[in-house]
C-alpha cells in the first residue's frame, strides 16, 4: 500500500473542518478546493481574471511540496458564481495550461464560502 502524505495549508478551517489542502498517496495528488486571497488590490472581489490566476499560482508551490508541478495536471474543476466571467476565468486558466491541456469543467453555483470569492478550482494530478 502506498504512503500517503497530507499537506497542509495552515489554515484554522483544517482542523475545524477535517480537510488538508493536499493528499499524494503513490502517484496520485488530489488538490482540495482553492479559493484566492483577495487584497483589494491586486486580487480584487470582481476580477474572475486575477482570482483565477491567484489559484493556480499558490496550487503551482502546493503541487511542488508533493513532488509535482503544473505539467503533472490532468484535471481542474472549477466552480463560479458569475458564469458572465468565464472570459476571464478561462484566459487565467489558459495561461498555464494553454499546452498541458488537462480535462476541465466549470460549474456556475449559487454561492462559495464567502461572497468575495468568484472561483474555487480542485486539481488532480498524476506523476508519470
Amino acid at each position: 500500500m502506498s504512503q500517503r502524505q497530507t499537506i497542509l495549508s495552515g489554515s484554522p478551517w483544517e482542523d475545524k473542518v477535517g480537510y488538508c489542502r493536499a493528499v499524494r498517496i503513490g502517484n496520485l495528488i488530489e488538490v482540495a478546493g482553492t479559493v484566492a486571497i483577495v487584497d483589494g488590490e491586486k486580487v480584487k472581489a470582481d476580477d474572475g481574471y486575477a482570482q483565477t490566476k491567484n489559484i493556480i499560482e499558490r496550487i503551482e508551490k502546493v503541487l511542488e511540496e508533493a513532488g509535482a508541478s503544473l505539467k503533472d495536471v490532468v484535471r481542474t474543476r472549477m466552480f463560479t458564481t458569475d458564469l458572465t466571467k468565464f472570459d476571464e476565468i478561462g484566459r487565467a486558466h489558459g495561461e498555464f495550461f494553454k499546452d498541458i491541456k488537462p480535462v476541465t469543467a466549470i460549474y456556475e453555483i449559487s454561492k462559495l464560502v464567502s461572497p468575495e470569492y468568484l472561483i474555487e478550482i480542485e486539481f488532480t494530478a498524476v506523476l508519470a
